[in-house]
């Protein structure tokens, strides 16, 4: 019986999914609820609540509802609230442009190298400019990886050369020449001001002006990141949130053998 209300339940469920207008799924199907939290100027009580839903229906959205306040520091009030999105999207013209390689993982990657290419590839990584932050680059480089995905320094056919954080694009680049390097991985991590774009713009512009640019593979990632922005600032690849070592090194492998079979 329990088993039939289930087959029927989703059944009746998969009957309200449209998904030319696609809103917000709270507690049911097109119910557009929101959870928004956010910190605002002002000293904790009724008049910053009423603000806080004031702000919530300027935002588009219907019946607010503040959940959860609490002054911060004297004169800033955090708020958890709900509200009901009014809007929606059509899921099926949504276009990304994404990174197009098969994902492999460690030993599929060692065992494609060694047949397409017979020779383990250079990488080398850093977080450059003034990001002195590791954790990204650390997540793809390092031996013990992430999250269960082991790092490309474990990669038999890769030659992984982590630099560490806060690397000048000069000493990047020098480092690339000593080592002749196939491939360069970028993290970027600290974004205030949109600093990543300048550091990332300025590697292009030097690489191009030592005519390297078009003898390595330039990758770059960063929680900010994506594979569209990363090809409008000159590179050739570029991963965001959610990717590991298997996503990285499968690129890099499929990319090398791409370039040389032209």
């Amino acid at each position: 019986m329990s088993g039939g209300l289930y087959s029927m339940q989703s059944k009746d469920f998969d009957k309200t999914l449209d998904l030319t207008n696609v809103t917000p799924y709270g507690d049911t199907m097109n119910d557009g609820k929101v959870q928004l939290s956010f910190t605002l100027p002002v000293p904790a009580g009724a008049e910053a609540t009423e603000a806080a839903k004031q702000l919530i229906k300027k935002m588009g959205f219907d019946n607010p509802q503040v959940v959860f306040f609490r002054e911060l520091t004297p004169g800033f009030t955090f708020f958890n609230c709900y509200g009901n999105c009014t809007h929606n999207v059509d899921y099926t013209s949504i276009y990304v442009p994404k990174v197009e390689s098969d994902i492999m993982d460690m030993q599929e990657t060692d065992s494609y190298i060694k047949d397409n290419i017979g020779r383990p590839l250079v990488i080398i990584g850093a977080s450059t400019g003034t990001d002195a932050h590791t954790v990204g680059i650390d997540a793809i480089m390092n031996m013990k990886g992430y999250a269960g995905h082991y790092g490309l320094e474990r990669y038999e056919m890769f030659e992984a050369y982590n630099l560490g954080s806060q690397v000048l694009n000069e000493d990047f680049i020098a480092k690339a020449i000593e080592l002749k390097a196939d491939a360069l991985l970028v993290s970027q991590t600290v974004t205030q001001k949109d600093v990543h774009i300048k550091n990332l713009v300025e590697l292009v512009e030097l690489l191009e002006a030592e005519g390297l640019r078009d003898k390595v593979i330039l990758v770059c990632g960063g929680p900010r990141l994506n594979h569209e922005l990363a090809k409008e600032l000159g590179y050739d690849a570029g991963f965001g949130m959610n990717s590991y070592a298997d996503d990285v090194g499968s690129y890099i492998a499929q990319e090398f053998v791409r370039r040389n079979k032209q």
